[in-house]
């Protein structure tokens, strides 16, 4: 009788450890699904964050807008103006007659901007600022831009003195050092095509009678002396192109003088920009930007939509996407909603518009906001100050909600809070897959020894085998 023996097959080592190994890893599975749904939770409250800020933005937005006003005026050839939130809304009829200019000098030609000026002996030169009195043919000399028997008066800023000497003793030398001097006075150099073409020019760098100069030079040979030396009272060297003068205007009548042509004192909260004289009355009138208000309006209805309706997306249960109904259940989420359902039920005090409705800004059945904006205009244009007090007073509607966003997204605020709690849970949950992970690790070495061991026995004992058949089968046939 024949003994045979079966062989037992080798094990799949790696596919067995695979497969223990997905059973053992499904607790770190389970861990990692929850981390990635509080990811998920922090990125919501990161896009909202930001949707709060864009509506922080826009409440505070439509609040300044209901300060702006525009300033028209007649003729933009003559003048242009702004208006500050100060401005009174009217109509002002003006007259400009002169428009203010700085003094300007020329010195004598020179035949090179680049040949040094005497014999480059150390000379100061200081500049004083001050008025000429009389500056124009009225009531004084004024020939061929020199004058006589005029008196100079210092306006009190200063004087500022500066070196000449061998270092910048050229046309263009002198030219850069009164520039780097500061001293109320810039310098150029033209070319006006003669025999001597080289002449240096100087201006003051501020308009008005006040901001005329005096040069004065000590030292040296001379010679820069005879080039800048310049007293209205005495010597003059250098010839007046133009004499520094006020702008003169009117406002309904009344004489302004200013030392510039940007006038800021003639009319409250507006600032003239005088561009020419007028040869008929020109009219400036002041009227709210109702332009900039329906805009506003339509930033802040536009943003609290955008907030809304992701607020309403994200707590949403059973939503299929991503990230909707990724807050569904969450505490402070459903505060914020309590908290801006509160403040839109809150009615404004203080005045008659009570209610964002009463100026075009009404829910829908959807729960967004709609403007409109005919009857916004009409509110601001019938009722500015009831409507200002409805938006921007303390217990206006923006007012309250610009402050609600900002408490809602600054450091230690509801969303910051919840943000890093969330955080929290999500690295001390990450540190336990770390550690679930390392015993995995050696679990999966302690598998992988075993069952390879495990298939050195049974190869041994298939060995045993197929000898002892062998043995037993070869006795047999004896």
């Amino acid at each position: 009788m024949a003994i045979t023996a079966s062989s037992t097959t080798a094990l799949d080592v790696p596919s067995l450890v695979s497969q223990l190994m997905a059973v053992e890893r499904q607790p770190i599975d389970k861990l990692t699904a929850k981390i990635a749904s509080y990811e998920t939770k922090i990125s919501s409250f990161g896009t909202l964050s930001s949707l709060v800020a864009g509506f922080q933005t826009a409440s505070a937005g439509l609040n300044t807008s209901l300060q702006k006003l525009t300033a028209t005026p007649s003729d933009a050839g003559v003048l242009s103006a702004t208006a500050n939130s100060t401005a009174v809304p009217g109509s002002y009829s003006l007259n400009v007659s002169q428009l203010a200019q700085s003094q300007n000098l020329v010195a004598a030609g020179q035949t090179s901007s680049t040949t040094a000026i005497g014999d480059g002996s150390a000379t100061t030169v200081t500049f004083d600022l001050g008025t000429i009195n009389p500056n124009t043919l009225s009531g004084g000399t004024l020939t061929n831009g020199i004058y006589s028997g005029a008196t100079f008066t210092s306006n009190g800023s200063g004087t500022v003195s500066l070196t000449i000497d061998s270092s910048n003793n050229t046309l263009e030398g002198i030219r850069d050092a009164i520039n780097a001097a500061a001293a109320g006075v810039t310098a150029t150099i033209v070319n006006d095509g003669s025999g001597t073409p080289y002449r240096l020019a100087l201006s003051s760098s501020s308009s008005g009678v006040s901001n005329s100069f005096k040069i004065t030079t000590s030292g040296g040979d001379g010679s820069i002396n005879s080039l800048l030396g310049y007293d209205p009272e005495g010597t003059q060297n250098l010839t007046q192109t133009l004499a520094a003068q006020n702008a003169n205007l009117t406002v309904n009548g009344i004489a302004i003088t200013s030392a510039s042509n940007t006038v800021s004192e003639a009319i409250q909260g507006v600032t003239l920009s005088l561009k020419n004289i007028t040869s008929t009355p020109a009219s400036l009138n002041i009227e709210r930007d109702t332009s900039s208000i329906k805009t506003a309006a339509s930033s802040f209805v536009d943003a609290y939509n955008a907030l809304s309706s992701q607020i309403k997306s994200r707590s949403a249960y059973g939503s299929t996407t991503s990230a909707g109904g990724s807050l569904a259940g969450d505490g402070t989420l459903r505060l914020m909603q309590d908290q801006l359902r509160g403040i839109f039920m809150t009615p404004a005090t203080g005045g008659t518009l009570t209610t964002l409705s009463q100026v075009g800004i009404s829910f829908q059945r959807d729960g967004s906001l709609k403007l409109d904006g005919s009857k916004l205009d009409n509110a601001v244009s019938t009722n500015f100050s009831e409507v200002n007090n409805l938006f921007a007073s303390a217990t206006g509607y923006t007012a309250r909600l610009e402050a609600w966003a900002k408490s809602a997204q600054e450091p230690g605020g509801m969303i910051d809070l919840r943000t890093q709690s969330l955080s929290k849970y999500v690295k001390d949950q990450n540190e336990a897959v770390d550690r679930l992970e390392n015993r995995m690790t050696a679990l999966q070495k302690k598998y992988t020894m075993e069952y390879t061991n495990l298939n050195l026995l049974l190869s041994r004992m298939n060995s045993t085998s197929t000898f002892l058949t062998q043995q037993l089968g070869g006795g047999q046939d004896q």
